[in-house]
């Protein structure tokens, strides 16, 4: 996703998301996430988290580097890419931007990466912990991975 400061300066932010639970794993805003950003956050992830299957991911330049896919053939993870132009086959993190985007994005102003930052924090913990989501049974993502941690 992409929108910008006050000033213009545009930035971005990069999404990940659980499929199985819908929780969103991080949010990370620069003005630029090159595919050793993104590299570098899944890093972390994986040692937070433990190390995924299968990424899903769209065909943007960050994705389609050879360095990305090294690194997930490196840990043999599979970099599963949808088709140009079907969004469709990336329900959950396209719902997952359009309320970040309505709900954050469109709504605020900001003058500083910093407070885009803080925003989106604040804004995921909302989304994990808070709202519920019909597919799983009218409960946040962090309450539904303690009931079912993996059924």
């Amino acid at each position: 996703m992409s929108d910008s400061l006050v000033d213009g300066r545009r930035f971005r932010l990069l999404n990940i998301i659980d499929d199985y639970n819908r929780e969103s794993l991080w949010i990370e805003v620069d003005t630029s996430l090159p595919s050793l950003r993104v590299i570098r956050v899944l890093e972390r992830l994986v040692e937070l988290r433990g190390k995924p299957l299968r990424i899903r991911v769209d065909n943007g330049p960050e994705f389609v580097s050879d360095r990305l896919q090294v690194w997930c053939e490196e840990r043999n993870i599979q970099l599963q890419f949808i088709q140009p132009g079907k969004p469709v086959q990336y329900t959950f993190i396209e719902r997952n931007n359009g309320f970040l985007r309505r709900e954050l994005l469109d709504t605020y102003l900001f003058f500083t990466l910093q407070e885009v930052r803080l925003m989106a924090e604040e804004w995921q913990q909302d989304y994990n912990g808070s709202r519920p989501h019909q597919a799983l049974g009218f409960v946040p993502p962090l309450e539904y991975i303690i009931r079912f941690p993996f059924a």
